[in-house]
């Protein structure tokens, strides 16, 4: 095993050291100097804003506070450049790429107020709040043996809103109003459009005599979820993420489907065929910032790409593969539709037909979004296919 990366600073004229702790994958800060609540927002953005951590010694209410603080400097927009007359409009490529570079910016400058837990997942501050469950869902159970270690408060937050997710769970129309309970680190099925599509669509006829499907990156078992429900006898779900198929097994034993989907910790396609392969890949061709982000952005389209040069060996004869897809890509200038229809063709694979929805999220109605103008104009849709017969 690895030795785990720990941060160092100067408390009380005594050196200190800690486990540095990121489920977002951020680097251990360089420098850290330790803080109260005496320290005001615009000194806490000067040292964030040049990488320094501030360690947290003082209330942990008005740490939260001061991480408001911090993000309202942060958004503050900033006083635009006069453009030439002359000057090309920005791409929406580029918007994209500034949009994820001021994320990214973001992220870090937030990053830099961190907390100090104990090995049991408990922090020493006044008016703090006990995290330990929801650090025990992310991080695994508390270890007082290993010791104390440092994690970013808007982390931690991270944490808490994950845990409200995973007790409250989010309703899904598509399952007569039951919940599904998204675990951390899992993409929670919010965006209920793409699971209309799958619930409406109608069901290969070859389902009648071969009642098998294979529901190919599974993460909370929404879409193997509604295909039992729609009557498939029996749905083999994959993923590789071993979270994603723990919180996929909670929800199906939640919802009494667990003697109907198997779960299977693989890349892509279990051994096999099956009547109807369903795929809902990340959106995005881009390179994620965090391992958590994996959900979104699907580097290289690396998913897509292998679920369709893998799809035609994993059909039955009559069998049909359902690839859920939003046109974002397109409309931001990351993948042509001609690029998609090539590999689709590439693959020996037809498209049978497709079925189109418009996003109700709310940041397609928001003007004052970075990304409005591909928001508003994007579709996500159900794409029907089939391999082609032999000749």
């Amino acid at each position: 095993m690895t030795e785990p990366v720990r941060i160092h600073w100067t408390e009380g004229e005594q050196t200190r050291s800690a486990r540095w702790r990121s489920e977002s994958g951020a680097a251990p800060p360089r420098k850290v100097q330790v803080a109260d609540d005496t320290l005001t927002a615009d000194a806490a953005f000067r040292l964030a804003s040049e990488g320094t951590a501030i360690l947290w010694r003082g209330d942990f209410q008005n740490a939260r506070q001061l991480l408001q603080a911090l993000a309202r400097r942060t958004d503050k927009p900033k006083k635009e450049k006069k453009s030439r007359p002359d000057a090309a409009p920005v791409s929406p490529l580029d918007a994209f790429n500034l949009h994820r570079q001021a994320q990214s910016q973001r992220a870090r400058t937030l990053a830099m107020l961190v907390l100090e837990f104990d090995g049991s997942h408990h922090i020493a501050l006044r008016r703090a709040p006990d995290v330990s469950q929801a650090c025990t869902e992310a991080y695994g159970p508390g270890d007082a043996a290993q010791g104390a270690y440092v994690t970013s408060l808007r982390e931690l937050l991270g944490l808490i809103s994950a845990h409200e997710w995973r007790k409250k769970g989010v309703e899904i129309a598509a399952l007569s109003g039951e919940r599904i309970h998204p675990h951390y680190g899992v993409f929670a099925p919010v965006r209920g459009e793409y699971l209309a599509l799958a619930a409406d669509t109608p069901l290969p006829p070859a389902l009648a005599s071969a009642s098998l499907a294979f529901d190919i990156g599974t993460g909370t078992g929404v879409l193997a979820a509604i295909l039992a429900r729609r009557g498939v006898q029996q749905v083999v779900a994959t993923d590789q993420d071993p979270r994603a198929l723990a919180c996929a097994r909670e929800n199906l034993v939640r919802l009494g489907l667990a003697g109907r989907v198997e779960l299977q910790q693989v890349d892509l396609f279990p051994p096999g065929r099956a009547t109807l392969v369903v795929c809902n890949p990340p959106w995005v061709p881009a390179r994620p910032s965090s391992p958590i982000e994996y959900a979104v952005y699907d580097p290289d389209s690396r998913m897509l790409r292998g679920f369709l040069q893998g799809l035609a060996a994993h059909l039955v004869p009559g069998g049909e593969g359902w690839l859920i897809l939003s046109d974002l890509a397109e409309h931001l200038g990351l993948r042509p539709r001609s690029e998609l229809m090539a590999w689709i063709d590439a693959a020996g694979l037809q498209v049978l037909s497709r079925v189109d929805t418009r996003p109700q999220h709310p940041k397609a109605g928001d003007a004052a979004d970075a990304l409005h103008a591909a928001r508003a104009a994007e579709v996500t849709s159900l794409w029907r296919l089939a391999a082609h017969a032999a000749p």
